[in-house]
């Protein structure tokens, strides 16, 4: 008899806990975790650190359709080459991805993507993608993702902040194409949002925004409508020499005068210490080839590096 009431006890204390667990349970799992947004709704976040010689993710976490590579080191500066993978293929209307980026003091990333980033049509509501990088003291932060592929049809919203300590240094290439060219389908997006904001330690900010709607006047593309690619190159760093920037400068518009038939582009001081650069190009091997260039140029010029060879397969 006692030992079969301490059984009950322990049976009633099982049923007793079973029971509170259940709603509390049900109440754990977060809105977002929702089935319908399971592959809709990504999130990417990175924690880049030094350590000794090595630039290292020190913590990362990321949600489908995003999957995260491995860092890969192609020299001996210890640099974290990180390619950003979205194996769907592309963004559907609805679709909302998000990536949040720390680079701590001193470390050294380049971020690229293997392929171009596509986005489809859709009769309902806009792709979004949002970006938001901090990037250490004396932290160095290469961000060359592959273009952006409008379809016909297609609705996209971007915006990619990024905020500069002391001594940080962004390089950042933005790059859209008017649509699928091989089909006819230049500049036959519905709309296209897109956002760029670079802060520096001091509260000084450079900003470019624009919006392409078919539907107002906002469609006019103006001088960029016979080309069919548009291109932004940002180098910033607020601890450079103005002699450094005049002579990248320099070097930045012979490169631009190299393809005139191909290529049409310009340079200038930007509204915090870098250089701002602005390319239209009519072929994909003209953007990248242009890229490339301009690429090796700022590398030399601030870090005394050779150009990257990233292997992206």
């Amino acid at each position: 008899m006692p030992t079969r009431g301490v059984q009950r006890k322990r049976t009633s204390r099982r049923a007793s806990s079973s029971t509170k667990r259940k709603p509390s349970r049900r109440k754990s799992v977060p809105e977002r975790f929702a089935t319908e947004l399971v592959g809709r709704v990504g999130e990417l976040k990175l924690d880049y650190a030094k350590r000794e010689h090595r630039t290292i993710i020190a913590h990362s976490y990321f949600t489908t359709p995003w999957k995260l590579l491995p860092p890969i080191y192609l020299d001996d500066t210890g640099a974290a080459y990180t390619l950003l993978v979205n194996p769907s293929g592309g963004l559907v209307g609805g679709d909302h991805l998000s990536i949040d980026m720390n680079v701590e003091q001193d470390a050294h990333v380049l971020i690229s993507s293997p392929s171009a980033n596509r986005i489809y049509r859709t009769e309902g509501k806009a792709s979004e993608q949002h970006v938001n990088i901090m990037v250490g003291p004396g932290a160095v932060l290469e961000w060359v993702p592959e273009h952006t592929i409008p379809f016909a049809g297609s609705r996209f919203r971007q915006t990619l902040h990024t905020t500069l300590a002391p001594g940080a240094t962004l390089l950042l290439w933005d790059a859209v194409a008017s649509g699928r060219i091989a089909r006819g389908e230049r500049w036959a997006f519905t709309d296209l949002e897109n956002e760029i904001r670079v802060t520096t330690a001091s509260g000084g900010s450079l900003l470019e925004r624009y919006v392409l709607d078919s539907t107002t006047d906002l469609g006019a593309v103006g001088l960029a409508e016979e080309w069919n690619y548009v291109a932004s190159l940002y180098v910033v760093n607020d601890a450079t020499a103005s002699e450094v920037w005049s002579g990248l400068e320099s070097k930045i518009a012979a490169i631009l005068d190299t393809r005139p038939r191909e290529v049409l582009g310009g340079v200038s001081a930007a509204p915090i210490p870098g250089l701002a650069v602005k390319v239209l190009a009519r072929t994909a091997p003209d953007l990248n080839a242009m890229l490339d260039a301009l690429w090796a140029a700022a590398r030399e010029r601030l870090w005394n590096l050779p150009p990257v060879s990233l292997r992206k397969y």
